[in-house]
């Protein structure tokens, strides 16, 4: 049988490789505790990162309250993969609309590639910055913005240059696209 790959096929791949990845992150940080769902439906976005200047490291007082909780990167990954699925879910809702031309499911098809993208970007970057000796780390990438929110007790400058750094190297992103963020 003559296999020919066309349109269709590639962007049936690409939707099923978003969709295996959202299940992935889904059966990861399913094991949330219940209470935390709670928690983030009566709580304001915590995963909004601020730009921290490396001699004065301030918190806004909301960052400061969850994370003395000791629960700020559990209610921002959670937060995270909710805005994830409902993108992946509004993609693929598109996507099974008949009356879309090719061109369109393309393009639906790309923004969803570039979810993946993303996701598997901040998953790298966040690994290489606990490499660099932080406990825990947040990444959050937005078009050409990108936010970092390290778990730290005062960001040295070569720790915000460090970061910056990785950043840099696998977003693309510019300094002033960059934001440093830390949590105690």
């Amino acid at each position: 049988m003559n296999m020919i790959l066309n349109k269709r096929h590639i962007i049936l791949a690409a939707l099923v490789l978003v969709l295996g990845i959202a299940v992935y992150l889904n059966w990861v940080y399913g094991g949330e505790d219940l209470t935390l769902t709670e928690q983030m439906q009566t709580a304001k976005n915590y995963g909004d990162a601020q730009l921290v200047d490396a001699n004065t490291p301030q918190l806004s007082e909301d960052v400061e309250a969850v994370a003395a909780s000791g629960s700020f990167f559990s209610e921002a990954r959670l937060n995270r993969q909710k805005s994830r699925d409902s993108a992946i879910d509004a993609l693929t809702g598109m996507f099974q609309d008949a009356s879309l031309s090719d061109t369109e499911k393309a393009q639906l098809a790309l923004q969803a590639a570039a979810v993946a993208d993303a996701i598997e970007t901040e998953g790298k970057i966040e690994n290489m910055i606990k490499a660099k000796g932080f406990s825990d780390c947040m990444v959050y990438i937005d078009g050409e913005r990108v936010d970092a929110i390290v778990k730290t007790n005062g960001l040295l400058e070569e720790e915000v240059a460090q970061i910056k750094d990785i950043l840099v190297a696998e977003t693309g992103a510019t300094e002033e696209n960059i934001s440093i963020t830390e949590a105690q």
